[in-house]
């Protein structure tokens, strides 16, 4: 069963490919996922990456970590495994009907 690793403090510009090129070094990539602010696009500076074992997220771990990857220095540790909530779109200033 193919675990998930939380990989955060990424570069605006990181990609999914780029991902997967990094970790590959550490075993089989499942697949990547760079997250992006749906109204905006832009990227949110972080992302996932399962991969396809308890001992290859182990050594993504132990050697992603803090290295130096796109010109940040990035975080990587095991995703918790929450559900995912859909929320609202929106400000949340309220229906105030403006100024």
């Amino acid at each position: 069963m193919a675990k998930k690793l939380y990989v955060g403090n990424l570069s605006y510009s990181t990609t999914e490919d780029g991902l997967r090129s990094l970790f590959s070094q550490f075993g089989t990539v499942v697949s990547t996922k760079v997250v992006f602010d749906r109204d905006t696009g832009n990227s949110k500076g972080f992302g996932f990456v399962e991969m396809g074992s308890d001992s290859e997220i182990a050594a993504a771990i132990a050697g992603a970590n803090g290295k130096d990857f796109d010109g940040r220095q990035i975080r990587v540790n095991e995703a918790m495994d929450r559900p995912r909530h859909e929320r609202p779109s929106g400000g949340g200033y309220g229906n105030s009907g403006g100024w």
